[in-house]
């Protein structure tokens, strides 16, 4: 072989040296840092330096492409890949993005390459105060017989803020006036305004009152809202129907039938006849989500499943219920109902795995990374605990990562490619419900060859007779030899071993093809000498 194929020979020796090299150090790295941004923060705001603070060579980090995979789905937050400082990118709403969650955490994932490192980095967003507490409807009308006595209590609208905490609705303000006042209860977390008669109503001097109630936030400076009330003074039914409880609560399974009985709630009222025939209402500022989820018998009380409940998208539901009676005017009473749902095994398990490379070479070290594995169950509890495994008869295995459900897939025997050349990874992964629900991933892994055989002759050793009187240059035989291994590596060369033996003299006079093999006479051969 020449001194140019040789060269040759020598990088690409050089090239497998360098990618086994990499592959070898590749182990997965993860830590996790949490930082804290309010809403609405100006774009290209400085959150933290990731690299900085999880001890990263911000030197290196260039080459590294340093970067977010995962986690912010309309790019609120980018990282420099030079510096490791994550900055905000675009607008941030908390309240778009968490609804009415608190705290509100935005998880990103980070890879660096060279060698891969996957960092979890949280983001709380810190909700302000930038919403101003709105009722559903800006007029409301109350008919009170005049003949209800003082200390009667009407439920009003409740006012919504889709901020948290201190910044949502804390406080209900009723302006200044003869009959009227408020009263604040509290349900749950839910502040419930009421308006209280203070005086007896006199529908011949008054027969209409006008009054505004103020819904005010927590906020510094607070924001409000404002619902103007009509108060209509009327004669005739003169007592409320009356629940047998103010708070009712029952717990039923997700996924359960449509027209499955949930609950009744019951009450009554001492008028006979139509004034005190009872109908059920759902009341309240009741979201739309609920009335196609449950069904309110008017007649009976009774509520029935309607819709699909589904745990992972409410895991409580808490529902208003009216009961008016059928008098003139009617009166009516409230209570609340709370259903909670009890979750069931119905999500399987989901698989993300980010492959370090697609190719493993054959002489790689036992415990070599191959692929970085997650799983992730949508269910809570057992239903939502994660068992992996992987298929019989491979050559790998899966390590647990100190964090739940993250491992690495790692070389755990020897590779041969001449003897297997690819494999198909099955990973399976089974949660622990009852019964448990699993989930499949095929991985493909292929072997990459090195130069671990020697040519092989077809037949050796060989005996070759020759005719006296040939002619020189002619080809006299041809030899073949084979390599198991691929590409440059199977290539074979052929050259005469030139000895000093005198009885070896003659294969000085023969010349052997480097490529092909075949064998010619540099002179010709005489018998007799």
């Amino acid at each position: 072989m020449g001194a140019k194929g040789q060269r040759r020979r020598k990088r690409i020796l050089c090239v497998a040296i360098t990618l086994f090299v990499m592959l070898s150090c590749v182990e997965p790295i993860s830590a996790q840092i949490k930082y804290s941004i309010a809403e609405q923060t100006n774009v290209g705001s400085v959150v933290g330096n990731v690299a900085k603070d999880l001890g990263l060579d911000v030197s290196s980090l260039a080459g590294r492409q340093f970067r977010i995979v995962s986690g912010s789905d309309d790019d609120q937050f980018k990282v420099n890949p030079s510096n490791g400082v994550l900055s905000v990118q675009g607008t941030i709403d908390r309240e778009q993005l968490c609804e009415s969650v608190s705290p509100c955490l935005i998880n990103l994932k980070m890879v660096a390459d060279n060698p891969m490192e996957i960092h979890h980095v949280g983001v709380e967003i810190i909700d302000v105060n930038d919403n101003s507490p709105s009722f559903q409807e800006e007029e409301k009308t109350i008919e009170i017989p005049e003949s209800i006595l003082p200390g009667k209590r009407f439920q009003l609208p409740t006012a919504r803020d889709p901020d948290v905490s201190i910044n949502t609705v804390r406080v209900y303000k009723l302006n200044n006036n003869q009959h009227f006042s408020l009263q604040i209860r509290e349900r749950e977390e839910d502040k419930i305004p009421f308006l209280v008669l203070q005086t007896s109503l006199d529908r011949e001097k008054n027969s209409e009152h006008k009054l505004v109630l103020t819904a005010l936030d927590g906020g510094n400076p607070p924001r409000s809202g404002t619902l103007n009330i009509t108060v209509e003074v009327l004669d005739s039914n003169d007592n409320n129907p009356t629940f047998s409880q103010e708070v009712y609560s029952v717990t039923i399974s997700e996924n359960i039938k449509a027209d499955t009985s949930v609950i009744t709630v019951n009450a009554t009222d001492p008028d006979e006849g139509v004034n005190g025939d009872i109908e059920y209402f759902f009341g309240g500022e009741l979201d739309p989500k609920i009335s196609d989820l449950f069904n309110l018998d008017k007649i009976s009380g009774e509520i029935r499943v309607k819709g699909n409940i589904d745990f992972e998208e409410a895991d409580v539901f808490k529902l208003d219920v009216h009961a008016t009676d059928r008098g003139h005017p009617p009166m009516s009473s409230d209570c609340r109902v709370i259903i909670k749902v009890l979750d069931e095994n119905d999500n399987k398990p989901e698989i993300e795995v980010t492959s370090l490379s697609k190719l493993v070479s054959e002489d790689s070290k036992l415990g070599t990374v191959v692929s970085l594995i997650s799983v992730t169950d949508q269910d809570s509890g057992l239903n939502g605990k994660v068992i992996c495994s992987l298929s019989d008869n491979v050559p790998f295995e899966l390590k647990p990562s100190f964090q739940d459900n993250m491992y690495s897939l790692v070389l755990k025997q020897r590779l041969d490619r001449e003897a297997v050349s690819h494999y198909e990874i099955t990973i399976t992964a089974t949660d622990c419900g009852q019964p448990p629900l699993s989930t499949f991933k095929t991985l493909s892994v292929g072997v990459s060859d090195v130069n671990d055989n020697k040519p092989q002759f077809s037949q050796n050793p060989m005996e070759l007779y020759l005719t006296e009187n040939n002619i020189p240059g002619n080809p006299i035989f041809s030899v073949s030899a084979s390599d198991k291994d691929l590409v440059e590596n199977a290539a074979v060369n052929y050259h005469l071993v030139r000895e000093e033996s005198s009885q070896m003299k003659v294969t000085a006079f023969l010349n052997i093809n480097s490529e092909t093999g075949e064998i010619t006479a540099l002179k010709s051969f005489d018998f007799e000498t």
